[in-house]
């Protein structure tokens, strides 16, 4: 973004989604990694992330990289463990919530960056993450 004395604000909000299937046990580069949006044109807030399993699923390590450059270089920047949970129809599907960052205090993205995400255990049923992003 180039620098002015003309404010910026935030120009809408979006729901993001995307599905990991494969596990991710490297922590350096887009191997596994789904990406699950681009920054906005003069950058974004990370305000919300969430996962829920499509299947029954192990505990597993979530993560949340941010890359300068669509993956090539990939930064971990907060991860949260998901708890083994037995998928039926008589019973919610449990949510975890990524708590490093929040609607009071979001994660800001550059303008170039993208964000993705990965599980460290593989889920052919899959795990849906859910993210709120605002855009400037």
């Amino acid at each position: 973004m180039a620098v002015s004395h003309e404010p910026v604000f935030a120009q809408g909000g979006r729901t993001v989604c995307a599905t990991a299937t494969a596990a991710k046990t490297t922590y350096n580069d887009a191997t596994n990694a789904v990406k699950l949006c681009d920054a906005g044109t003069n950058g974004s807030l990370l305000k919300a992330l969430s996962a829920m399993p499509l299947a029954t699923v192990t505990a597993s390590k979530l993560m949340l990289f941010v890359s300068p450059d669509n993956g090539v270089t990939m930064y971990l920047v907060s991860s949260a463990l998901m708890a083994a949970h037995t998928l039926a129809v008589t019973t919610a599907t449990a949510t975890t919530y990524f708590t490093d960052f929040s609607e009071g205090s979001p994660l800001r993205i550059p303008g170039s960056w993208s964000i993705w995400i990965a599980s460290g255990v593989a889920l052919a049923g899959g795990i849906v993450f859910t993210g709120q992003v605002e855009d400037f």
